[in-house]
């Protein structure tokens, strides 16, 4: 029976998959921990040291819900350089306290009740508890590994209802680190525009690309950018998860409303963490390069020593930090596979069932962890499921 003090839209959220298992590898001891999708790698200097200065000075006020015009003009360069995307500093960029903020205000500042909204299956448990929260109703389109986990546009399509209002990408994804091409951005961009859709693109992992591949931006097609809400963070790129600081962009229309659901919502973004961001766009860019590269080294290590794992089969991903092999041929759920790995090899993964039904018979693994963990993960999950036959 649910408390009379509980409010019912809460009851309605399920716990994150991801979290559960989380918080039982938190307790065990000696466990290799593959089930967080967080850089490994220490913040880069220079962007500590400019967190630093900014203490040391004493500017510890409040900023704008907008956040810092400084930050949001360095954004602006990066969005034209990297994205092809134009954008107004001082009326289509809104900083966020991470991406989790920027979507949800983003939702919340568009979806009214009973509208619906296309969400990639599997995908981050975010965007639909983000759609729930706001009233409206999460409609799941498959991400099929026969497809290589991209999106099929007559997928979405079949999907579409009077309601719909709202379609979710996200590329490189999470759980599978896909990444869309061109062809994949173009034709979700047409199927938008025919059907007048909104676009939400979470872009958090674009510069965690590999194999010489690039990443496209939707905003940046033809007629795109005054139905997209682009969501980018600095939490992966530059090692910064714990220093809460995104961004999203968009029309001035929605922007002005993400900015005021901004400030009710945190008041504003840390000052410490917009400081320290317009450093990290604004220095040399080794760093990010370097743990690029390092990412795709720890990559091709887990896919090559899970793929000779008997009953376990892996897609190489193109982007992000994320393996997302199948173990459906185990005859267990992903949820089973996931525990008993857990509880035997004390190698902590997530069952794919927690990215949504389409997951089911995968397991989600992140490799931003180091090249021994890794394998030394891959030995302990071989030697338990060899047990198994």
């Amino acid at each position: 029976m649910v408390s009379m003090h509980i409010a019912e839209r809460a009851t309605r959220i399920q716990p994150s998959g991801i979290r559960v298992i989380f918080e039982l590898a938190r307790k065990m001891e000696g466990v290799v921990r593959l089930e967080v999708g967080e850089p490994d790698f220490k913040t880069p200097d220079n962007i500590c040291e400019a967190a630093k200065k900014v203490l040391d000075e004493g500017h510890i006020h409040y900023t704008s819900s907008f956040g810092m015009l400084d930050l949001r003009q360095a954004l602006a360069r990066k969005l034209k350089k990297d994205n092809e995307i134009d954008a107004d500093p001082e009326t289509e960029i809104v900083v966020t306290a991470g991406a989790s903020c920027g979507v949800n205000i983003a939702i919340l500042s568009t979806i009214d009740l009973g509208d619906e909204v296309l969400i990639p299956d599997p995908s981050w448990p975010h965007y639909e508890a983000c759609v729930t929260l706001a009233g409206g109703v999460a409609v799941h389109y498959p991400l099929l590994e026969k497809n290589q986990f991209r999106p099929d546009v007559e997928d979405i399509r079949r999907r579409i209802t009077r309601k719909t209002k709202m379609v979710v990408i996200n590329s490189p994804s999470n759980p599978t680190g896909s990444l869309m091409e061109k062809r994949d951005v173009e034709a979700i961009a047409e199927m938008a525009k025919e059907h007048d859709l909104l676009v939400l693109s979470d872009e958090v992992y674009d510069k965690i690309v590999y194999d010489e591949l690039r990443h496209i931006s939707i905003a940046s097609l033809s007629d795109m950018k005054e139905r997209v809400i682009t969501i980018n963070s600095f939490s992966k790129t530059y090692a910064m998860t714990g220093w809460r600081l995104g961004y999203a962009v968009a029309k001035q229309e929605i922007a002005a409303e993400m900015a005021k659901l901004n400030l009710y919502s945190n008041s504003c973004p840390s000052l410490i963490s917009q400081r320290a961001g317009i450093t990290a766009l604004s220095d040399p860019q080794d760093a990010v390069l370097m743990m690029v590269k390092e990412y795709e080294r720890r990559r091709n290590e887990i896919v090559k020593g899970l793929n000779e794992i008997e009953g376990i089969t892996c897609v190489k991903p193109e982007g992000a930090f994320y393996v997302f092999p199948n173990v459906s041929s185990l005859g267990m759920s992903s949820q089973d596979v996931a525990m008993f790995i857990l509880k035997k090899a004390k190698v902590s993964t997530v069952p794919g069932s927690g990215f949504g039904k389409y997951g089911e018979g995968h397991l989600r693994l992140s490799y931003s962890t180091s090249i021994e963990n890794i394998v030394e993960a891959l030995a302990r999950i071989r030697k338990q499921l060899r047990k198994l036959g």
